[in-house]
């Protein structure tokens, strides 16, 4: 076990999928941030194997909740995410991932065919979309 004081965040190497607090389901909160702009792509789940997964490849790969399984970032649209950074947050319970989105040019993170997923802002007491379609989706996942 390794010893902690407030505000130090000491790992031990061998063990360090078990410093991350899963929630009941076996999931923790992963965060996309976009290295260099450091805009906020996606937010998803990730499981116990698609960390240590995504730590093994560099590459994304979360826990699909609907589909109940793996899911490595950018199997069907090609847009995959290269990860530069792993961060866990000081209280250990969501990971922040610092990552390249490659495979569109500027990079396309979201479903819709957008960058990032927060493309939707709330102003005046409604919804406002403000990021572009940079690329149908209908031609993305065919």
């Amino acid at each position: 076990m390794v010893r902690r004081t407030r505000g130090d965040c000491y790992t031990d190497p061998m063990n360090w999928l078990d410093e991350v607090k899963w929630d009941a389901q076996g999931l923790v909160p992963a965060i996309a941030q976009e290295i260099g702009t450091n805009d906020v792509l996606m937010f998803a789940f990730m499981n116990r194997e698609a960390l240590a997964k995504t730590a093994e490849l560099g590459e994304a790969v979360y826990f699909s909740r609907s589909r109940n399984r793996l899911w490595h970032k950018g199997e069907e649209s090609g847009h995959i995410q290269k990860v530069h950074e792993l961060r866990l947050d000081c209280d250990n319970d969501v990971v922040l991932m610092k990552v390249e989105q490659l495979g569109h040019t500027p990079g396309i993170a979201c479903h819709t065919g957008r960058h990032s997923c927060f493309f939707q802002l709330y102003k005046d007491g409604a919804w406002h979309t403000v990021e572009p379609v940079l690329k149908d989706p209908e031609r993305i996942y065919k």
